[in-house]
């Protein structure tokens, strides 16, 4: 693991998206890498959630181990060598299932998932320098860099690969989705590869569909209008930056009540509809561990930090 210390604790960006920055020394080449503070993630609890403690787990798990959880809330029951869970036939992976909830006395229908560690995946050291570069296209374009960060820590820049769905690059954007923020993207070149022009691509995506289209759809549910620097309101429009409005939107209708704050992205992490599925659910339990996780790694040493007593209200 690379060493991380901390030279500057508070660099506040000027225009309204004001964040606390976090300079971080690496002492291993003596380079130096800014990114956002997630402070707030504990100042608001969310880190005391069990999705979000599921995921934080799953982002440092290698994929040799896979991970016994429930469903419906992601509590952690156990965990299984990968060999030996996939050796297994249908039939014996049911009847392990079955043992399990008999043995914890869960009701008979729990739902369980076997979930696969993805530390290899989620390389959050070697997204860190690539932070600064996507804050200041964020920023430039007037559009909150705690989104790019975000994004580059759950969809893991190190690794250039499409999704299943086709969506490319760092900030993982679907080919009709470049073009329409001014990408090439053909048979010849996909711009989306391009760190600089990628990040401003997301960045004007997030700007003029996901949220205006999140505030349209909560002021369409009960006139809720949120400031834009809620972390609940965030993580809304990350999950339609993910499975788009209109699955946000569809998924939304089928609240019996209207809802808003934590409570709100609590009941989407737990509801399907249309096409907003598990993996949509997912998706800002995700940026929440990622966020906690680079917390983790740029305060462990701080032995080597300047002013550790800096940090005391994050640890308690």
């Amino acid at each position: 693991m690379k060493k991380f210390s901390i030279l500057l604790f508070f660099i506040i960006l000027q225009n309204t998206y004001a964040q606390n920055i976090i300079d971080v020394y690496c002492s291993d080449d003596s380079c130096s890498h800014i990114v956002i503070d997630p402070e707030m993630l504990v100042v608001e609890r969310w880190d005391t959630l069990p999705q979000s403690k599921f995921w934080k787990t799953v982002i440092n798990t290698t994929k040799d181990t896979c991970i016994i959880n429930i469903a419906s809330t992601r509590q952690i029951l156990d965990y299984i060598d990968r060999e030996i869970w996939f050796n297994q036939s249908e039939q014996e992976k049911k009847e392990f299932k079955d043992s399990i909830i008999d043995y914890l006395c869960l009701e008979s229908n729990t739902k369980l998932y076997i979930t696969t560690g993805k530390k290899e995946f989620y390389q959050i050291e070697e997204v860190i320098p690539s932070i600064a570069s996507a804050i200041e296209i964020f920023h430039g374009n007037g559009v909150d860099p705690w989104f790019a960060q975000s994004i580059l820590l759950i969809e893991s820049p190190a690794q250039l690969k499409y999704s299943s769905v086709g969506a490319y690059g760092p900030f993982q954007i679907m080919k009709r989705v470049a073009r329409t923020m001014g990408l090439t993207v053909n048979r010849y070149v996909d711009e989306r590869k391009d760190f600089k022009k990628s990040a401003f691509a997301a960045s004007e995506l997030l700007k003029t569909i996901c949220i205006p289209q999140a505030r349209r759809i909560l002021c369409n549910m009960d006139d809720i209008d949120p400031e834009g620097n809620e972390l609940w309101f965030k993580f809304l429009v990350l999950h339609i930056y993910h499975a788009g409005a209109k699955n946000v939107e569809s998924l939304l209708s089928q609240l019996d009540e209207p809802m808003q704050g934590m409570e709100l992205i609590q009941w989407m992490w737990i509801n399907e509809y249309g096409n907003f599925k598990n993996a949509s659910q997912n998706y800002s339990q995700i940026a929440i561990a990622a966020m906690l996780t680079l917390k983790d790694i740029v305060l462990s040493d701080c032995d080597y930090i300047f002013d550790c007593n800096n940090f005391n209200s994050l640890e308690n």
